[in-house]
């Protein structure tokens, strides 16, 4: 998903609108992680940039996205730009001896 994102809308209240964002966003990490996973391969993993555009997104963990569309929400922008691509991962083995 690559795509700039408006926190504003004629219609909607502007939390409202945070949370329509957020949902979509939810809904599509939820689409990817529900897809077959290739031989090898223990989960999906995500690279994540958001930003004000394209040039300038720097990388965020997903887990953090929240807190990073809040930055926007309380600078007062009406939009930011959103890069969340899916990417094969693989859990480190714990019981490796050293």
């Amino acid at each position: 998903m690559k795509k700039t994102f408006n926190l504003t809308s004629p219609n909607k209240e502007p939390e409202r609108q945070v949370d329509s964002v957020v949902h979509e966003i939810r809904k599509y990490v939820k689409r990817e992680r529900r897809k077959p996973l290739p031989e090898n391969v223990d989960f999906w993993d995500f690279d994540c940039r958001i930003g004000n555009d394209v040039d300038s997104a720097t990388d965020f963990k997903l887990d953090t996205l929240n807190a990073s569309i809040d930055k926007f929400v309380q600078a007062d922008k009406e939009t930011f730009y959103l890069e969340i691509l899916a990417k094969p991962g693989h859990a480190e083995n714990k019981n490796k001896k050293k």
